[in-house]
């Protein structure tokens, strides 16, 4: 009963008023010095203690002068009389203890704050913000273009949830960035995956969030349980979220789909690299094409209204642009249908799908009369002829490589699989083809080493891809490893004075300028191509739905075809014309490549010119060719 007296409980009450923070103290020490100052002030009142040649000093006067020399020390040097001296100077050592210790109460208490901020844990009080859950190595691109996308707006900002200190995050995000312009950056420690952590981000007045795949074996989880936090929060906004969520595995995409239902787009990062990856060896620089439709700084891809269009076919619509392209068509349900035919009427409540520089550019323009002479179209084979294919190295996306490449190769195809990593006969052995057009062989070699690879003959294929080693090495030294595979290729070819058609996976952006010296025919930059994909799905609500069908082998793709095949070559001839030709043969024309890797944009595409003006006149040459959007 003891432990219950009055002593102890008076003890507990002020252990817990100390532990109440700065202010407790701050209000303790005020507390002792009002006592200190009462006590000295009664004293000399009631004493009559007075300095010399005083009778005596008033309660107030008393209380005045203990409180001046309380907070002012000097001030007691001017005091006469011993007995009046002695008892200010016992309340001015008071009073220095006192101050004394509320300088340190103030300083540990300032400290502890800015400790706390440096934490991230703080609330956000931002509007209209973008949020990015989670922390992996595309962030960096995903930053630079929602800078650039951020341009045009008031006070834009940024906020990371990431499970990572916030110092760090922001040194980090300085370092490989740069110039962030207008928009400010905004960094939170926490949890994703809680619903708390997840409210300090503030997602309720949010434009929308980005769901990255978190470094780790198996993310997806992580990045499912955030879209249900988010979707499912009791305290949720009435308006639907806009979610670009990042999934690695195909499996994990319904799953994803049903807890995000239509505030969520995908962006499978694996099964987009592997269909890149493929399409790119049958169109030599096709990754350039996709990056300029994904990134900020070139052209874009739009869905908007355009009442004037309703009553047009598709056909009619696509000449109605002269400074932008349209692509396709999106239907009152939310249907996207690219490249739809010709005939179709366009109706009220459609919204047009189109390529343009910038959304103030879109506008409908007369036609001219007359758009020159095209060329007829081709006669295309029945059934694709047998291809050899090697690919050399191994990762993830691997078996999505291989899937994909069944289902366009003919009868009698062969893919030759050369990798050197620990469990490669049983990944290659467990493979899913699509066809039994393609035949698969593995050969276990150190790909970094000369003499295996030129016993793979290279020469004797008709393409050759590239993969990084992403699953067992850091991004630097999977590029490494890659691009010693490349200049080895490159040895090759120049010893035979025979071209090698190849397209490389690289991890790191960065590294691409310098993989630039193995003449590679594309490059498909993974981290940079998601980035740049999911970075688009926050702005646009249709960009899954549209390069769902450009990635689909049942649904339209992208094609470079010879320029020969719309306009006579070696004479001017407008754009309008190539688009008129294409529009004939059922495809819509969206730009062009030119021969000798010439780069008009100025933005390193090798050629590639996406959205060219249609009335400006140009001569191709042989080599040239065009780029489309067709059902084959």
């Amino acid at each position: 009963m003891a432990r219950d007296g009055l002593g102890a409980r008076l003890r507990y009450a002020f252990d817990k008023s100390m532990a109440a923070g700065t202010i407790a103290l701050i209000g303790w020490l005020a507390l002792v010095s009002l006592a200190l100052i009462l006590v000295a002030a009664s004293i000399v009142a009631l004493l009559s203690i007075a300095p010399a040649g005083d009778d005596s000093m008033s309660f107030l006067e008393a209380f005045w002068a203990s409180l001046m020399r309380t907070l002012d020390p000097g001030t007691m040097g001017g005091d006469d009389g011993w007995p009046f001296r002695l008892m200010m100077l016992a309340v001015t050592l008071g009073g220095i203890f006192v101050v004394s210790a509320l300088i340190g109460v103030l300083s540990s208490g300032l400290e502890g704050k800015l400790d706390e901020l440096s934490k991230g844990r703080s609330l956000v009080l931002e509007r209209d913000h973008t949020i990015i859950f989670n922390w992996s190595a595309s962030i960096f691109d995903i930053i630079s273009e929602l800078v650039i996308a951020n341009e045009s707006r008031t006070r834009p900002r940024i906020v990371i949830m990431a499970d990572r200190d916030k110092v760090e995050m922001e040194d980090e995000i300085a370092a490989k960035v740069g110039d962030l312009k207008n928009t400010r950056i905004i960094c939170r420690r926490g949890d994703p995956t809680d619903l708390y952590d997840i409210g300090i981000a503030n997602p309720q007045t949010c434009r929308s969030a980005i769901v990255l795949s978190p470094e780790g074996d198996d993310p997806d989880p992580c990045v499912i349980k955030t879209i249900l936090a988010l979707v499912n929060d009791p305290d949720r906004r009435a308006e639907p979220y806009v979610i670009a969520a990042e999934i690695r595995d195909d499996d994990n995409a319904d799953i994803a789909r049903v807890v995000g239902g239509s505030e969520v787009q995908l962006v499978r990062a694996d099964d987009l690299i592997a269909r890149i990856m493929v399409q790119s060896t049958r169109q030599p620089g096709l990754s350039a094409v996709f990056t300029e439709l994904l990134d900020f700084d070139g052209c874009e891809i739009y869905a908007v209204e355009q009442p004037a269009l309703a009553g047009k076919t598709f056909g009619e619509a696509v000449m109605a642009y002269e400074s932008c392209s349209l692509i396709g068509i999106c239907r009152a349900d939310g249907s996207v249908a690219l490249n739809p035919p010709m005939d179709l009427a366009l109706a009220d409540g459609m919204k047009a799908i189109l390529i343009a520089e910038d959304d103030d550019q879109i506008e409908t323009a007369p036609p001219p009369a007359s758009v020159g002479t095209t060329s007829p179209a081709p006669a295309r084979a029945a059934t694709p002829p047998p291809e050899r294919t090697l690919l050399i190295g191994w990762n993830r996306r691997a078996p999505m490589v291989a899937l994909e490449l069944s289902r366009y190769v003919g009868p009698g195809s062969l893919l030759t699989i050369a990798a050197d990593t620990p469990q490669i006969e049983t990944e290659v052995a467990a493979l899913e083809l699509a066809s039994a057009n393609l035949r698969v062989e593995l050969k276990r070699i150190d790909t970094g080493r000369a003499d295996d690879v030129d016993g793979l003959d290279p020469l004797s294929y008709d393409h050759v891809m590239v993969l990084g080693y992403s699953d067992h090495m850091e991004a630097q030294p999977a590029d490494t490893r890659t691009l010693v595979t490349l200049l080895h290729l490159r040895r090759i070819a120049e010893a035979a004075a025979r071209p090698v058609s190849v397209v490389s996976e690289m991890i790191d952006v960065r590294n691409r300028a310098l993989a630039e010296v193995t003449r590679v025919d594309d490059f498909v930059v993974s981290n940079k191509l998601v980035s740049l994909m999911l970075a688009q799905a926050s702005e646009n609500e249709y960009l899954e739905a549209i390069f769902q069908d450009l990635l689909d082998e049942e649904g339209s793709e992208i094609c470079l075809k010879p320029a020969s095949d719309y306009v006579p070559v070696g004479e001017p001839s407008s754009f309008y014309a190539v688009a008129a030709a294409a529009s004939a043969r059922g495809e819509v024309a969206i730009g062009h490549h030119r021969a000798a890797g010439s780069d008009e944009s100025g933005r390193g595409l090798g050629g590639i010119i996406v959205n060219p003006t249609k009335s400006e006149a140009i001569t191709y040459s042989a080599e040239d060719r065009i780029i489309v959007i067709a059902k084959d």
